[in-house]
């Protein structure tokens, strides 16, 4: 399993990376406020509504740091992760998580009827039969019970762009093995090429955030820092990137 982030944002006055170590695990969207895909992870939201239809509502009452969370279950082998759509970096989980992990195909946001745990898992099959869209073909996976760093982390595994950066020096404080994945990188004329995928005014962002003709997720999360920009339209250039720009 996989557990897909940005490894270049930031928490209050932390870096993300510094946080988790400093907290010694990885918390979920309940807890930091913050996420990769929707914003609605608070009492009566659509998170946690579509949660309390998972799980039965078991988790209706609980405190944030009692909840599940959220990866994928990277049963194609990518190696930049099983959830490319929420992030450039993820850690790969050790084989001992999948026994209190649950999941369901496709994403929680669209109402799953199809659900499997590690000992029962005809998800994969399912998956397979489908047509969904690169970014949407994952397999959700839901952790019970605290990602613990490193004792949980096979390995954290970061795009290349963040070779020699701050980010780099703070994965080295995790304690976790450090891997790199062939990284994300795209063109600005390939980047013209798709208008229609989230919208042409995203690909015109994506166009002013690219430097020197390439656009990485250092470049959108450098811009995500400044605080000139709109998360949510980040989060579509991110998007473009993450599907037309796997190396």
């Amino acid at each position: 399993m996989t557990l897909q982030f940005h490894p270049d944002r930031r928490v209050a006055d932390r870096s993300i990376l510094a946080a988790m170590a400093d907290d010694g695990r990885y918390r979920s969207q309940f807890e930091t406020g913050t996420s990769n895909g929707g914003l609605t992870a608070h009492p009566g939201g659509d998170r946690w509504g579509w949660e309390s239809r998972l799980f039965g509502g078991a988790y209706d009452g609980a405190p944030s740091a009692q909840r599940p969370v959220y990866g994928a279950l990277n049963h194609r082998r990518r190696a930049v992760g099983g959830a490319q759509r929420f992030g450039s970096a993820h850690f790969r989980l050790t084989a001992e998580v999948n026994a209190r992990s649950t999941f369901c195909y496709p994403d929680s946001v669209l109402k799953p009827v199809d659900f499997g745990v590690a000992s029962r898992m005809p998800l994969i099959a399912i998956a397979d039969a489908d047509s969904a869209d690169l970014l949407d073909d994952g397999i959700e996976a839901h952790v019970h019970g605290p990602v613990r760093l490193p004792v949980d982390v096979e390995a954290l595994v970061l795009d290349p762009c963040f070779r020699g950066t701050a980010v780099e020096a703070d994965a080295a404080a995790l304690g976790c093995a450090l891997e790199w994945h062939p990284g994300f990188r795209i063109t600005t004329h390939e980047l013209t090429a798709h208008p229609t995928y989230r919208g042409q005014r995203f690909v015109d962002l994506g166009l002013r955030l690219a430097v020197d003709g390439v656009l990485d997720a250092a470049m959108i999360g450098a811009a995500a820092r400044s605080g000139d920009h709109d998360e949510q339209d980040l989060k579509r250039v991110w998007h473009l990137l993450a599907r037309f720009g796997q190396r």
